[in-house]
C-alpha cells in the first residue's frame, strides 16, 4: 500500500564499512553465493557474474546453469562450482528446474537469478516461484526482471527474505508499465516510491546510479561510461550478492556494490581507456578498487 504523503527519504553520503574479515576466518565464514544464470549464447553471463560475485569476497560461489551450457561456464573458471539444471529445446531453464533452483537456493546465504536467462513462459513461471519463496536474500536482474515485469502480481507479494532489484531505465520502465523516456524528469523519485511500495532495494543503473530503499538513497559517484558494454550489470549482480552472502543489509551491499564496481571501470579505464573497457575487465580491477578502499578508509 503506498504511503500518502511520504517523508522524503534520507540522503546517505557516507559508504558502509565493508564485510568483517578475521585472520582465523574458512571459506565457510564468508557466505555462500549462487546465481542462476546463462543460456545457449549467453553462457557468458554466468561467468561474468560469477567472477563479480567471486572478487566480492564471499566464500564459496555456486553457478546454476542450464545443461546445455554446463561445459562452457564450468571452463571459464575454476574458482566457481557449476550445478546444471534441466534445459528447454532452446538451451534455457526450463520448468523442471524450479524444485532443484529452490532446494538449491535455500542452502545458500544469497542468491540471484536473471542474467543471460532468455525469455520464456517456463523462465516467467520460474523469476515469480523464486522471488515468492527464496528465504535468503535475493537479487533480481536482466530478463528475470522482464519475467517479473509480466508477472506483476510476484512483485506485490510477500516474500520470505530481503530483496534487490537491479534494473536499467528500460527494465524500470518496464516493471512501472510506463515508458523510459518519461523517466529522467523524476528517476529518484519514482525509484524511492517503488522500493518503498514494494518493501525492497533498488538499484536503478546508469549514469549516477540509484541506489534506494524507500526510506534511505544513495546517488553513486563513481564509474564512466565505459561501463555502458555488454556484461557490466552481471558483474555488478554478482558483486552485489557476493557481498549479501557475507552478511551486509540489503541497502549497504546494494550501495557499496555499486560503488566498488564504478571504481573498478574507473581504475580500469584509467588504463585502458573507456571505450577499450569491456566486462570481462572489471573483475580484475575489483580487486584494485577493494585496495583503493581499504587504504582510503585507514
Amino acid at each position: 500500500m503506498t504511503t500518502p504523503n511520504p517523508s522524503p527519504p534520507q540522503r546517505v553520503e557516507q559508504l558502509p564499512a565493508p564485510p568483517v574479515r578475521p585472520n582465523d576466518g574458512h571459506k565457510g565464514t564468508f557466505g555462500r553465493a549462487l546465481i542462476a544464470a546463462g543460456s545457449r549464447g549467453m553462457s557468458g553471463a554466468a561467468s561474468l557474474a560469477g567472477w563479480g560475485a567471486l572478487r566480492s569476497g564471499v566464500g564459496l560461489v555456486t553457478l546454476c546453469v542450464p545443461d546445455a551450457v554446463l561445459d562452457v561456464v564450468a571452463a571459464a573458471e575454476s574458482s566457481y562450482l557449476t550445478r546444471p539444471l534441466a534445459t528447454d529445446g532452446e538451451g534455457r531453464f526450463s520448468a523442471a528446474a524450479i524444485e532443484p533452483l529452490t532446494d538449491a537456493i535455500s542452502a545458500q546465504n544469497a542468491a540471484a537469478i536473471g542474467p543471460g536467462w532468455g525469455r520464456s513462459a517456463d523462465l516467467t513461471l520460474i523469476a515469480a516461484r523464486v522471488f515468492e519463496t527464496a528465504n535468503i536474500p535475493l537479487v533480481v536482474d536482466a530478463d528475470a526482471l522482464n519475467a517479473l515485469a509480466e508477472a506483476a502480481d510476484s512483485i506485490g507479494a510477500e516474500c520470505r527474505g530481503a530483496r534487490i532489484l537491479t534494473p536499467h531505465p528500460g527494465e524500470f520502465a518496464r516493471l512501472l508499465k510506463s515508458d523510459p523516456h518519461t523517466l529522467g524528469r523524476d528517476r529518484e523519485a519514482l525509484a524511492v516510491r517503488f522500493a518503498r511500495d514494494h518493501q525492497l532495494v533498488l538499484v536503478l543503473k546508469g549514469h549516477r546510479t540509484i541506489t534506494t530503499d524507500g526510506e534511505r538513497i544513495a546517488v553513486n559517484s563513481t564509474g564512466n561510461s565505459g561501463l555502458a558494454t555488454g556484461g557490466s550489470g552481471d558483474v555488478l549482480t554478482g558483486l552485489i550478492t557476493g557481498l549479501l552472502a557475507q552478511g551486509m543489509t540489503p541497502f549497504e551491499a546494494a550501495q557499496l556494490g555499486v560503488h566498488l564496481h564504478g571504481l573498478a571501470g574507473d581504475l580500469a579505464a584509467a588504463e585502458l581507456s573507456q571505450p577499450g573497457l569491456i566486462a570481462s575487465d572489471l573483475p580484475r580491477y575489483i580487486a584494485r578498487a577493494w585496495t583503493t578502499l581499504t587504504r582510503s578508509g585507514e
